[in-house]
């Protein structure tokens, strides 16, 4: 149930998994799946405004922060990751313009450092002093980054399609676009050339390339929920017109020699076709020390919709594992 204005400012000094908790099942029912859990969503004060958020589960376990990626998208296509509340509480919220989030066009509030303060403002409000942290495709570069400015706050990185090396990322991209028909290559060269990335042969374009490499089995009412509610500016900003075609804030951004800095366990995942590259993502976990990696099969970017099922079973025997480790892993 929706806090109210007045409710949502007091999560900030009331920890809202405390109020989770008081609504958990017995751990028994919890087994029954996911109508079994506890599950609690409204609104949170972040720097700027109100994200919204979503928890369900009340476990023992470590809490998770679900990361979605875009930027400028939502969770909804994270929603089948709502499952790791069996274990423990399971966060998921939309970040600052994006999704049910306050809408902003405010191009300050397009950073990495701003996104960072925004997720520990969850993390305070949620009264989580350590957390494991999921994030995919932007979301990962948000984990990363709140890594770097908080280690000690998070517990495990799960980075799922990681998007860690922006000028590698576009490069595979290019080679991505190759694949497609040629009429389909004609016309997206050409409608980049005219900056007209609203013709119909450059979105018939863009669709197949989605279908081949972001998602082949979507979710379609999370798919239309998620259309409905991008934030095209703050993706046109620092992403650019396409997965392609990167011209924004994010353009030259890589993490790659922060990778062997990082010191709690990790999990690469990374679906069969996707674009953010298996041979990449390989590269990334050699960097890190303490790193696993997953390759999803069947699946393109969006794992949580193409094999739902693999990608829950890989994230919650991690989270598990890392849970079991000393604090000095």
């Amino acid at each position: 149930m929706p806090f109210t204005t007045r409710a949502v400012f007091l999560g900030l000094s009331l920890p809202l998994l405390a109020c989770a908790e008081r609504r958990a099942p017995r751990a028994g029912a919890a087994e029954t799946g996911q109508s079994a859990l506890a599950t609690r969503e409204g609104y949170l004060p972040v720097p700027d405004g109100r994200v919204w958020y979503r928890i369900t589960g009340s476990g023992p376990a470590t809490p998770v922060i679900l990361l979605h990626g875009g930027p400028g998208y939502s969770s909804f296509y994270l929603k089948s990751l709502d499952s790791l509340g069996l274990d423990r509480p399971t966060i998921r919220y939309d970040q600052l313009g994006s999704g049910k989030a306050d809408r902003t066009m405010d191009t300050l509030l397009f950073t990495i450092p701003h996104f960072v303060a925004e997720l520990d403002s969850v993390r305070r409000a949620l009264g989580a002093r350590r957390v494991h942290l999921l994030g995919h495709s932007w979301g990962t570069i948000l984990a990363v980054e709140y890594y770097r400015a908080h280690p000690g706050n998070v517990a495990s990185l799960v980075l799922a399609s990681p998007a860690l090396d922006i000028p590698a990322w576009e490069r595979h991209a290019r080679e991505l676009v190759r694949t497609l028909p040629d009429s389909e290559q004609r016309a997206i060269r050409v409608r980049e050339a005219q900056g007209k990335f609203d013709a119909p042969d450059y979105q018939a374009a863009l669709s197949d390339f989605y279908g081949r490499y972001v998602w082949r089995h979507p979710v379609q009412v999370d798919l239309d929920s998620t259309l409905a509610t991008v934030n095209e500016g703050i993706y046109d900003y620092m992403q650019g017109p396409s997965e392609f075609t990167i011209t924004g804030t994010l353009k030259r951004y890589d993490a790659t020699a922060f990778l062997t800095r990082i010191g709690v366990p990790t999990l690469y995942t990374v679906g069969e076709y996707d674009e953010a590259n298996p041979m990449t993502v390989r590269r990334f976990a050699d960097l890190t020390p303490h790193a696993e990696i997953a390759v999803i099969p069947g699946a393109a970017h969006i794992t949580t919709w193409d094999a739902p099922a693999e990608m829950l079973a890989v994230v919650r025997g991690f989270l598990r594992r890392a849970d079991s480790l000393p604090r000095s892993m």
